[in-house]
C-alpha cells in the first residue's frame, strides 16, 4: 500500500536552526525558496555572479550568494538547476564545500539515478519533488493549501534523512495536500516516461498530426486548430478534475461513443511497443547518455527541434487564433 504523509506526520523543528541553501531560481527555486522561506526556516539562494535572478530573489526578501560560498554556509543544498547542468556545477562548485552530515536535497532523482552525480558518503541525500509547476506550488501555498509531493531516500548518513525529508516536505507545503513515498529510480523513471510517451511528447505528436490529416482532407487550418489543440484544454480540465469518468460523462453520447470505439485503434499495438521501447531506453540509460551529450553540444539538436515547432502550421495558425483571446495570456502569466 502507498504510504502517504500529510501536516501532522512531518515537523518543522528537524530544519530549525540549519540553513538552506536553494541553488537556483528558476520555476521551482522560486517557488521553493520563497515557501520555506515563509514557513520560518532559515534559507538563502545560491546563482552564479551576474545571474538575472540575483535581484529578484533579494527582492523576495532571500539572502543571495554564489554557488560556492552558500554550500560553505549552509548545512542543506537543495539542487534546483536543469538536469543537464547540475553535474557540472556540483563537481566545480558544490562538492568542495560539503562537510560531513550535510544533506544534499533534490527535486528530480535524474542525476542521481543515473550517476551523473555521485555524493560522498558521509552527507544525506533525499527528494522533495512537488508534483506541479513552480508557479502552482507557490500560489497554493499562498492560498493556504499546497501540491501533493514526492519523498525519497538515497542515502541515509545521520539517521535523520527521513525526518528532514518530511520536514522539507512541509516547508515546501506539499505536506498540506499529501506527500507519497517513492525511489529515486521510481521517481526518474516514471516521470522521463510521462514526458515523452503521454504528457508532453505524445501530446504534442497526436494534436500535430490529427492537425495534418484534417488539412490534407481540404479543411480549414482555423477549424483544424479548434478541433485538434484548442479544445483539448477543456477535456483534460475534465480528466484532471474526475478522472475518464468524469470526462465520458460530461461530453455527449457521440463524443463518448466515437471515442471508445476509435481511440484503440489510433493509440494501438504498434504505439504500446513504442511506449515499451521508450521505457527500454529509459531504464537502460540510453536516453540518459544521450541527453547528456546534447547538453555537451550546445543543445544542437534540441535548439533545431524548437525551430521546426515553431514553424509548424499548427503553431502558426494557433499565434493568430490566441491573439483574438487576450484572456489566455492572463491565465498564462498567473502565479
Amino acid at each position: 500500500m502507498v504510504q502517504m504523509y500529510y501536516d501532522k506526520d512531518a515537523d518543522l523543528g528537524a530544519l530549525k536552526g540549519k540553513t538552506i541553501a536553494v541553488m537556483g531560481y528558476g520555476s521551482q527555486g522560486h517557488a521553493q525558496a520563497q515557501n520555506l522561506h515563509d514557513s520560518g526556516l532559515n534559507v538563502i539562494v545560491g546563482l552564479r555572479e551576474g545571474s538575472a535572478r540575483w535581484g529578484q530573489a533579494e527582492n523576495d526578501g532571500i539572502k543571495v550568494m554564489t554557488v560556492a560560498d552558500a554550500v560553505k554556509a549552509a548545512d542543506v543544498i537543495q539542487i534546483l538547476l536543469p538536469d543537464e547542468i547540475q553535474s557540472k556545477v556540483y563537481y566545480a562548485e558544490i562538492e568542495p564545500g560539503l562537510e560531513a552530515g550535510n544533506a544534499l536535497v533534490f527535486s528530480h532523482g535524474f542525476n542521481i539515478h543515473y550517476n551523473q552525480i555521485i555524493p560522498p558518503k558521509d552527507v544525506d541525500v533525499y527528494m522533495v519533488a512537488p508534483k506541479s509547476p513552480g508557479h502552482l506550488v507557490r500560489r497554493t501555498y499562498k492560498e493556504g493549501a499546497g501540491v501533493p509531493g514526492l519523498i525519497a531516500i538515497f542515502q541515509d548518513a545521520t539517521g535523520k534523512t527521513h525526518e528532514l525529508a518530511l520536514a522539507h516536505a512541509k516547508g515546501v507545503g506539499c505536506t498540506r495536500a499529501g506527500v507519497i513515498e517513492t525511489t529515486f529510480r521510481e521517481e526518474t523513471e516514471t516521470d522521463l516516461f510521462g514526458e515523452q510517451v503521454d504528457l508532453c511528447g505524445g501530446v504534442a505528436s497526436l494534436i500535430k498530426t490529427s492537425f495534418e490529416v484534417l488539412v490534407e482532407a481540404g479543411y480549414q487550418p482555423e477549424m483544424a486548430y479548434f478541433e485538434t489543440l484548442h479544445e483539448l484544454k477543456l477535456i483534460v480540465d475534465l480528466i484532471h478534475e474526475g478522472g475518464l469518468e468524469k470526462m465520458w460523462y460530461s461530453v455527449s453520447n457521440t463524443a463518448e461513443y466515437g471515442g471508445l470505439t476509435v481511440g484503440p485503434k489510433i493509440i494501438n499495438e504498434l504505439s504500446r511497443e513504442a511506449m515499451y521501447e521508450a521505457l527500454d531506453r529509459i531504464q537502460n540509460g540510453e536516453f540518459a547518455r544521450e541527453f547528456v551529450l546534447e547538453g555537451q553540444t550546445n543543445h544542437a539538436v534540441l535548439t533545431s527541434m524548437e525551430r521546426q515547432e515553431r514553424e509548424h502550421p499548427v503553431e502558426v495558425v494557433g499565434k493568430k487564433l490566441r491573439a483574438m483571446m487576450p484572456w489566455l495570456n492572463s491565465e498564462l502569466n498567473e502565479e
